[in-house]
């Protein structure tokens, strides 16, 4: 078949099953909460399987419940995402259960507040940079690699707008983000052409994190912002199910922004 052929063979395909998850199994960590809730449902609504994981089993299973609401299976797994010896563990479960993990989600991730940097101790400097930067490292060893063997997936690594313009009161977590939006091109090199890596970057959004902040300083910043907003859960979907399905076939080692508009 000619160039014009395939051409006109991609012009027939409706814009709106390009974002279709039907068949697909999706991992999310992070995904009892917040933005990874969000997206586990919208994959789930969107026809994947979901592997929910995170620390608290009983959240994941809460999710689980809502994801079979909407006719699809999932699985509740915890375990400690910032524990290599952890993530196997998660692995296994999910290829046991569904056989494939076609769309990987690396989300869960904390940023601790501390009022001076000398607070910050060794212990919470590894915690920071072991839940958000090894973890996904693991988690895209194991399962990329699998993903590249089976001759297709989608690993979505979600940073920070913060990774880019650190503040200091997060120093720890902007340079863990940091590592991580190097670690997207990295497996995007390393994985490609099978495997499309991509880092989903939000700005603040008014997930569970937001009951530490100085609200009243929160909002007066995001005036600055060309939305002049703070970001809802549900706004992070759009982009995830982008990158997560074959809407997103030519965009690999790239950063998708959902921040607002940081001037």
């Amino acid at each position: 078949m000619d160039d014009n052929s395939n051409s006109a063979a991609a012009d027939t395909v409706s814009p709106f099953n390009l974002f279709s998850l039907a068949g697909k199994v999706a991992l999310v960590t992070g995904g009892s909460r917040g933005m990874g809730r969000q997206m586990a449902l919208a994959f789930a609504r969107a026809g994947a399987d979901v592997v929910v994981a995170s620390r608290k089993l009983e959240n994941c299973r809460k999710v689980v419940a809502e994801i079979e609401a909407v006719g699809r299976r999932g699985l509740a797994y915890s375990c400690h995402l910032g524990h290599w010896d952890e993530i196997e563990g998660l692995v296994d479960a999910a290829y046991d259960a569904f056989g494939t993990v076609d769309v990987l989600v690396n989300n869960a991730g904390m940023s601790p507040t501390y009022d001076s940097v000398t607070d910050v101790t060794e212990k919470m400097y590894d915690s920071v940079l072991g839940l958000n930067l090894k973890g996904p490292f693991r988690l895209t060893q194991l399962v990329g690699t699998r993903m590249k063997a089976q001759g297709s997936g989608s690993v979505i690594n979600v940073s920070s707008t913060g990774s880019l313009r650190p503040m200091g009161s997060i120093i720890p977590y902007a340079a863990a983000k940091n590592g991580l939006n190097a670690m997207t091109e990295g497996f995007a090199d390393l994985l490609g052409p099978e495997v499309r890596v991509n880092t989903l970057m939000p700005g603040q959004y008014l997930t569970d994190i937001a009951a530490a902040w100085d609200m009243d300083q929160t909002i007066e910043a995001s005036k600055r912002l060309h939305l002049e907003r703070i970001g809802e859960p549900p706004e992070i979907v759009g982009a995830a199910l982008f990158l997560a399905s074959n809407a997103s076939s030519y965009t690999s080692g790239t950063i998708v922004r959902s921040d607002g508009g940081i001037p």
